[in-house]
């Protein structure tokens, strides 16, 4: 939990509670961490209900680790768990933030606008 909560705000992504991630990461299909010299670098999760719908949520990658293909790396690895665990027709989806959509769509991951559109809320 400790680097979960680390990783997400020095990579950028907003804070998360302790309460939080001690409540979601338990329901986590599936997760990659990446290590470097003992040193936790980056992350991505899975989350879903395990059979019609996944998210891919948290991919982050620690600022000085960056443009070393460690992103690619975690989403491959995301995407290879995804290919071998989840039932033929399973619906993915992500929020690609800025640039990062050049990476997802090197995984087959196309804008879902006009169509639909990604909507949000916090609570």
């Amino acid at each position: 939990m400790e680097t979960y909560l680390r990783l997400r705000v020095e990579s950028g992504l907003s804070a998360r509670t302790v309460e939080a991630a001690r409540a979601g990461l338990p329901h986590t299909w599936h997760a990659v961490t990446v290590h470097l010299e003992g040193e936790a670098v980056g992350m991505g999760r899975v989350v879903g209900d395990g059979g019609c719908v996944f998210q891919i949520v948290d991919i982050c990658v620690l600022p000085d680790h960056q443009g070393r293909g460690l992103g690619k790396r975690i989403m491959a690895a995301l995407v290879d768990e995804l290919e071998r665990r989840a039932p033929q027709g399973a619906y993915v989806s992500l929020i690609a933030d800025g640039d990062a959509r050049f990476l997802y769509e090197k995984f087959g991951f196309r804008p879902t606008a006009p169509e639909s559109i990604g909507m949000h809320r916090w609570t």
